[in-house]
């Protein structure tokens, strides 16, 4: 059992030793604050509005995007409304169910010097980082993230976090649920900083 209490600047031993300029803290047995997922979202009328026209904008975007252009997009998948797919060959975007494509993100289905029409594959349950280059005729396994201003250039195997130019494997074996989120990212975190 833990002895050592939460200030805000983290953790503090019971002895208070090894943390040089920190007072102790007064309340005896303060309580680890829950998880931000446990949390109260965020509320308020103007935000409760914002998200309303942005779906319905993001909703009139997919429209376009499936019924228009032809793109193989899962209803539950979400997409940033600056995101880049390929409009010369629209249909070899494939999005799966769950999945995220953050702002700036390009998804490539042609490479005109090449000559090369490829169909371009995002699995389940996946994430796309800002600013990420996915170029034609890759696979994105189930579960992967992709990190912030990578480009990928080869197929992402399933449960996998990439990142750099080109993206390497950085990680592999994680678990991921709705839009790409690391299912144990806090238990992740508290490892790192020396939690038990």
């Amino acid at each position: 059992m833990r002895t050592d209490r939460w200030t805000s600047t983290g953790w503090l031993p019971e002895d208070g030793e090894g943390c040089v300029g920190i007072e102790p803290v007064a309340a005896v047995g303060a309580q680890r604050p829950e998880p931000i997922a446990l949390r109260e979202p965020k509320r308020g009328i103007l935000r409760a509005a914002r998200l309303a026209v942005r779906r319905w904008v993001m909703a009139a975007q997919r429209l376009y995007y499936v019924r228009g252009l032809g793109m193989d997009i899962h209803p539950s998948a979400w997409f940033s409304l600056k995101v880049s797919f390929d409009r010369t060959h629209p249909r070899g975007v494939h999005i799966g169910p769950e999945s995220y494509i953050a702002f700036g993100a390009v998804i490539l289905t042609h490479d005109m010097t090449r000559g090369v029409y490829a169909d371009t594959r995002i699995g389940e349950r996946c994430f796309i980082g800002a600013h990420a280059i996915v170029l034609p005729g890759v696979r994105v396994g189930d579960g992967s993230i992709v990190g912030a201003g990578s480009v990928v250039t080869r197929d992402v195997p399933a449960g996998a976090i990439v990142a750099g130019n080109p993206a390497r494997v950085v990680r592999k074996g994680i678990r991921t649920y709705r839009f790409g989120c690391l299912w144990d990212w806090e238990a992740d975190g508290a490892r790192h900083r020396g939690d038990s």
